[in-house]
């Protein structure tokens, strides 16, 4: 077993003075106060029965204090188990009871959801775990880089949910392998507006720590903050999705970012052509990603210097990765399939589901792309049917089964339509056995059951469900007429 001197303990010695956290308010914590908080709180939490091999759900917006339980875990051995704040109470439920969670620790105090949530298991909010006496342990002073640190969330093509585990050492090449990419500048500071409990946002809090890189942490999106970041705070690199870096260019107009700023890490899906248009226009280095919550976080990522050549590419696997495409020659379009020390080793208690996915060390993603003659990747389909509204995964089979509970509904088909805010949106196309069933009562039945940007935004009903010779349901049919007009 691989093992090295803890994280944060070993940057706030390298490091003990310089910034690990800045935030808009003004908020700043070193590498040595972050690492006095992180060991504090851990000592705080074990006097309330947590322990090492505990999983410990984190429902939590971003902020200083997430961070600091981030690390507090990995001091006490516990996993954290990250948990999605706009699920709902049920969707919530699922996850806690399939990842066994023993406690909750959230910063939503107030959220009718954590009501909910109290009734099945010890919720603790942040400033409650702060006013513990603290437990004279002895926290982890190394890290075993084969232990599982986070369970992460993603749906499937069953629509079943399945929590990905983390290692430390799948985070640790993941931020290996974007510093071999994007290198590291002593200057260096990275904007964290995406979620903490998205691999996309918690992989930034890991390179902070493995760099010894400030972040400049966003409690949420805002284009007026972003854009203040990049021009006075000294922001270096921001991770974006394609939303945001679209209202960023909007906001900048005919100005240009300072010279210091290197680039938009883009995830979330490829972006348009005109998005890296204007980008290159202002000098606004834009660089594409693939990345999923599997390979924690991106696994291939296109240089800005390749951006308007190779548009639509989401570049080169990282060093330690590898990638194929599965057809006879690994030419053509085929799924999509990667090996690296980042990718995880399998679902928490979902072992036939893990041996299915991944074979000798191979993940089979499911996505169906192509490598073109310089070996620059394609994708052409996310999970097949994925939905990608403004940065978020949508799997449709998860919409589906909760429509098909609906009575009255005899088919049901969710297929994602073309949206100017949020590049995507799910739409149903159902077939009913009443005609008491309309577009009300399915939303009114099924808005419990799932968070809102997975409801549908419109139903459509139809006569029968297309599908091929071999009785597949031909989504694209859908998707066509809809476009057209023919289906309203």
């Amino acid at each position: 077993m691989t093992t090295m001197p803890h994280w944060l303990t070993k940057q706030a010695e390298l490091s003990p003075h310089v910034k690990a956290i800045e935030t808009p308010q003004g908020e700043v914590e070193t590498f040595r106060s972050l690492q006095e908080r992180s060991e504090a709180f851990a000592r705080k939490m074990a006097h309330l029965g947590i322990k090492k091999g505990d999983h410990i759900g984190v429902f939590a917006t971003n902020s200083t204090s997430m961070i600091v339980c981030i690390h507090a875990l990995s001091y006490l051995g516990a996993v954290g188990v990250f948990l999605n704040i706009r699920l709902t109470a049920h969707e919530l439920m699922y996850q806690i009871k399939d990842a066994d969670v023993t406690y909750v620790l959230t910063n939503q105090q107030d959220d009718e959801r954590v009501e909910e949530l109290e009734k099945h298991i010890p919720v603790y909010d942040f400033s409650h775990v702060n006013k513990q006496p603290t437990k004279q342990i002895d926290v982890q002073s190394e890290i075993h880089l084969n232990d599982v640190y986070t369970i992460m969330y993603t749906s499937g093509t069953t629509g079943a949910p399945k929590g990905v585990m983390h290692t430390y050492g799948n985070h640790w090449w993941s931020a290996v392998g974007s510093a071999l990419n994007l290198k590291l500048h002593e200057s260096d500071k990275w904007a964290a507006p995406l979620p903490l409990f998205h691999v996309g946002g918690f992989s930034i809090c890991m390179r902070s720590v493995i760099y010894g890189m400030p972040i400049y942490l966003l409690e949420k999106f805002s284009v007026e903050e972003m854009h203040e970041a990049i021009l006075h705070k000294h922001v270096t690199i921001a991770s974006v999705v394609t939303i945001m870096a679209e209202k960023l260019l909007k906001k900048l107009g005919e100005n240009t970012y300072p010279e210091t700023f290197r680039c938009m890490l883009l995830g979330g899906g490829a972006a348009p052509k005109s998005l890296l248009e204007q980008g290159k226009k202002r000098q606004v280095p834009i660089v594409q990603t693939y990345g999923l919550t599997e390979t924690s976080s991106q696994f291939a990522t296109l240089q800005s210097s390749d951006a308007m050549r190779k548009i639509g590419s989401s570049g080169k696997p990282l060093f330690p990765g590898q990638l194929k495409i599965m057809t006879p020659d690994n030419q053509g379009i085929g799924e999509i399939i990667v090996k690296g020390p980042m990718v995880t080793n399998g679902y928490y208690q979902k072992e036939a589901i893990s041996k299915r996915s991944i074979q000798e060390g191979w993940l089979y993603t499911g996505d169906v792309g192509r490598l073109d003659d310089e070996g620059f990747l394609y994708v052409y389909e996310r999970r097949s049917d994925l939905i990608i509204s403004g940065g978020e995964n949508i799997y449709p089979s998860e919409i589906e089964e909760t429509i098909k509970e609906v009575p009255g509904v005899a088919e049901v088909t969710v297929v994602g339509v073309e949206d100017s805010t949020w590049g995507s949106v799910p739409v149903a196309c159902v077939v009913s056995k009443d005609k008491y069933v309309t577009e009300k009562y399915i939303l009114e039945a099924i808005e419990p059951f799932l968070a809102s940007y997975k409801v549908p935004k419109r139903i459509y009903f139809i006569a029968e469900t297309p599908r091929n010779a071999t009785n597949k349901i031909m989504r694209h049919v859908l998707q066509e007429e809809i476009k057209k007009g023919h289906i309203t």
